[in-house]
């Protein structure tokens, strides 16, 4: 909390400082606990709601915590007409997860995104800020164990699928 206090500390007379506040509580916390958000609230001299109403808007923000690395799973019209579902669902079943939910270890957080601008590509997933292209269910072992591989070998780029 105390780094939260300093950052709130610039962002008290700031116009527009709601979303960095809430950016900066995210990157302290790795979410948005109630009580970060109830704090920014009271310094900002804003409502909770208002804060709250914010929070949930943006998909970016999240008020539970979220595992060590983010998949997201574009479903934007491209890659839903090229497979996007069935490489989610088969994310799903890989991971034994739904949207939303982290996996019992705190590895991975599975998500939905609506575009990563790389129609062409399609269907693509991220894991963190590494996209793969042109994902096919049958793939996504061979994709999780390609980023275990690369992620255990630190400043190697990671593999592309």
């Amino acid at each position: 909390m105390k780094r939260l206090e300093d950052v709130l500390a610039g962002c008290r007379c700031q116009p527009g400082g709601l979303i960095p506040a809430l950016q900066s509580a995210q990157a302290i916390f790795g979410y948005l606990p109630e009580c970060a958000l109830l704090r920014i609230a009271e310094v900002l001299d804003k409502s909770y709601s208002e804060v709250a109403g914010v929070v949930s808007f943006y998909s970016f923000f999240s008020t539970v915590p979220r595992g060590r690395h983010l998949i997201r799973v574009c479903l934007g019209t491209a890659c839903y007409v090229r497979g996007g579902g069935q490489v989610l669902d088969a994310l799903k079943k890989r991971l034994g997860i739904e949207v939303g939910q982290t996996t019992p270890d705190g590895r991975f957080s599975l998500e939905v995104a609506r575009c990563f601008g790389a129609c062409g590509l399609a269907p693509t997933l991220a894991i963190d800020d590494v996209v793969y292209k042109r994902v096919r269910p049958a793939r996504i072992a061979e994709i999780l164990d390609a980023f275990d591989a690369a992620g255990a070998k630190a400043g190697k780029e990671q593999p592309r699928a």
